[in-house]
């Protein structure tokens, strides 16, 4: 006899529907923070952290090494471009795509014989952080709206800050063996980048539209999305500048802030827990949000340009006052770190349909503005001290405040 399709098969269908579904959202965000971290903390960032034992095992000069700086900046840039275009209709092939040049780069790094092979996996593993962010926000924003998305994005992108902190808790176990660092990183990338296409991959109402194809006509609406309208980034226009001024003056640090340490009296260890620091600041993103919502869109976005500004400076004038400067490391490292929230709320808020396009423009502009600002202070390095070149770049981070509208909440996120 063929069973009577009842209300009560209807809600218990809708319970286990509910349930897969929180899964997947779990899953999801565990991964995304596993694959942010991977490829900012433990691929992009843990550059400069190992390039001391590289150069000397390999024989990676200053000039290759700037070479490889400048390239892996650039190589994030064009995957960031990717992401603009395609995050918002392939977002998982971006994610295969991130643990590929990431991972791969990693493993890459972790095998080569020759300075020239070690400097090419080490530019293209940066494309992983370019392709991660913005089909992260993407598959996100398809998972969960509302505060709670919000919430959970803010989530995945303090990823970073527990990344660093890995890179730098393996700088100390494993230094000088960097080959097995860099081959961690890469396990680290491929299993978070897998959880996240699991995530994707199980049935779920919420994650349908990451599954199955577009409709005919949904597809033709999403190609002529594909490049936003003209007024879309007018209204971008203000929070350029601002990723712009924060990229630049953040670039002090991010460059030559170990380098400072060190000539200030620093042994390796503590830079290496100069670093981890940074990641321990990114990390309390996520305890201190709630409370700096709460301090108003205004007041949320000058504290936050404001800690960078000042925790730059301290770096800068006081290298050798080691309390003072791990303070400062995990000032900077909050700082930038809902700094980069605070971008991806701000364009979440312009157009939540196109926040995937809007997180790899702001941080294309964030990243160029790093470069500008790391060769700005390169070239003042060489003609003047280090605490006068460091207040500069606070100043520039300072001047962020100024052209940004100030966003909703700092709280909606490499």
């Amino acid at each position: 006899m063929k069973r009577t399709f009842s209300f009560g098969d209807i809600v218990q269908q809708s319970r286990g529907q509910g349930t897969r579904q929180r899964r997947s959202q779990r899953l999801l965000v565990v991964g995304g923070v596993g694959l942010i971290a991977a490829c900012y903390g433990l691929v992009r960032l843990a550059y400069g952290l190992y390039l001391p034992d590289v150069e000397a095992e390999l024989g990676l000069d200053a000039s290759m090494a700037g070479v490889v700086s400048g390239g892996a900046s650039a190589m994030y840039c064009a995957a960031a471009i990717v992401g603009f275009f395609l995050a918002g209709r392939i977002p998982r092939i971006l994610v295969a795509g991130a643990a590929s040049t990431a991972g791969g780069g990693a493993l890459g790094m972790a095998l080569a014989s020759q300075v020239e092979g070690f400097a090419a996996f080490a530019i293209v593993s940066s494309a992983g952080a370019g392709l991660a962010s913005p089909a992260l926000v993407e598959l996100l924003r398809r998972a969960v709206s509302g505060d709670r998305g919000q919430r959970l994005q803010v989530v995945v992108n303090a990823g970073t800050g527990p990344g660093l902190v890995l890179a730098g808790a393996l700088a100390l176990l494993l230094l000088p063996d960097w080959r097995l660092a860099w081959a961690a990183a890469a396990v680290v990338t491929f299993l978070s980048a897998f959880a996240v296409l699991m995530s994707t991959a199980l049935p779920s109402t919420a994650l349908l539209s990451t599954v199955l194809p577009l409709s005919g006509r949904a597809r033709r609406q999403d190609a002529s999305a594909a490049v936003p309208p003209r007024a879309w980034f007018g209204q971008h226009l203000r929070v350029i500048c601002a990723a712009l001024l924060l990229g630049a003056g953040s670039a002090a640090v991010w460059t030559f802030g170990r380098t400072v340490l060190v000539d200030g009296g620093a042994s390796g260890d503590f830079s290496a827990l100069a670093w981890m620091c940074l990641g321990l600041g990114g990390a309390l993103v996520l305890p201190l949000s709630a409370a700096v919502r709460r301090l108003g869109s205004t007041r949320a976005w000058m504290l936050t340009a404001l800690v960078v500004a000042a925790s730059t400076a301290l770096i800068g004038l006081f290298p050798g006052v080691r309390p003072l400067a791990l303070l400062a490391c995990v000032a900077f490292g909050w700082g930038y770190t809902a700094a980069t929230g605070a971008l991806i709320t701000w364009t979440s808020e312009i157009d939540e349909r196109r926040a995937s396009a809007g997180t790899a423009l702001l941080f294309v502009v964030l990243v160029l503005g790093q470069g500008l600002g790391a060769a700005l202070a390169g070239w003042g390095l060489g003609a003047a001290t280090p605490g006068l070149v460091f207040v500069v770049a606070a100043a520039l981070s300072a001047a962020a405040i100024v052209p940004a509208r100030p966003v909703a909440s700092i709280v909606r996120v490499p």
